[in-house]
């Protein structure tokens, strides 16, 4: 099979896998390009819920197809750096599920999700000084948010990869599960995010991620929606919530 980004939408869960085995799931420029506009795709179904990011087999992504950069590595950085703000503009949860190694841009693709669970055994690293590329401003950034500075220049300077225990310690991974478990416990908290109300998600998010021109508009979603209504009134007849509230295009437009 041709490298490529298989997805799969399983009730309110959107599952997106990197499929190129033959190179440990290395993204080819063809793949980064194709990020967007699957994202946009799932992003407008009003099914989808939550995002799960993964790799085809034991390895999330190798990175960049080196093969690749060769070729045209500003073309190719350029498209990773597309393809990572699209993700992380994606308008409701996303979590990257993690096994084996995700290093150089699957840690770039990782770090721009808003969760990442990681299984024992899991290796993460950040290489451009291993080939000489300034890694983009962005994506150094959302490093920094997650780790802090002295980790995000440890992870850079050096290259190195580090264990899913020490990636925890770090703020890098949210969970980090046995040999097995990983994917049982995707299904578990994916249920949970969407079975919550998606306005407080959306909301949170954009205010997490440092967007300051925006409670106007969050104030009149609110609201409108009736999502605290059917929040409270949930609560009080012990029963599960129904919540309704979906975002529209307006919700995904990133930070300026």
């Amino acid at each position: 099979m041709e490298p490529q980004l298989l997805h799969e939408v399983t009730g309110p869960v959107a599952t997106v896998v990197i499929h190129h085995p033959a190179r440990r799931n290395a993204m080819t420029t063809g793949m980064w390009r194709a990020l967007p506009p699957l994202l946009d795709t799932l992003a407008a179904d009003p099914a989808v819920r939550v995002l799960v990011l993964t790799g085809e087999g034991g390895t999330f992504c190798a990175g960049a197809d080196v093969t690749e950069l060769r070729q045209s590595p500003r073309e190719a950085q350029e498209l990773a750096v597309l393809a990572e703000e699209a993700l992380a503009a994606f308008p409701k949860p996303t979590l990257a599920a993690v096994r084996g190694h995700c290093v150089g841009g699957g840690a770039q693709l990782a770090a721009a999700c808003d969760l990442r669970f990681a299984e024992e055994g899991a290796l993460f690293g950040v290489t451009p000084a291993k080939l000489g590329i300034v890694y983009p401003s962005s994506a150094t950034r959302r490093l920094t948010a997650l780790v802090g500075p002295a980790t995000a220049k440890y992870l850079l300077f050096s290259g190195e990869l580090i264990e899913a225990g020490r990636a925890l310690r770090t703020g890098l991974v949210d969970e980090v599960l046995p040999a097995g478990a990983l994917r049982a416990r995707v299904e578990e908290f994916t249920g949970v995010l969407a079975a919550r109300s998606g306005l407080t998600q959306a909301a949170a998010k954009e205010f997490a991620d440092g967007r300051t021109d925006r409670d106007a508009y969050w104030a009149a979603q609110a609201g409108a929606s009736g999502e605290a209504a059917e929040g409270v009134a949930a609560f009080l007849e012990r029963r599960e919530p129904r919540f309704a509230w979906t975002p529209d295009r307006a919700t995904a437009s990133a930070p300026e």
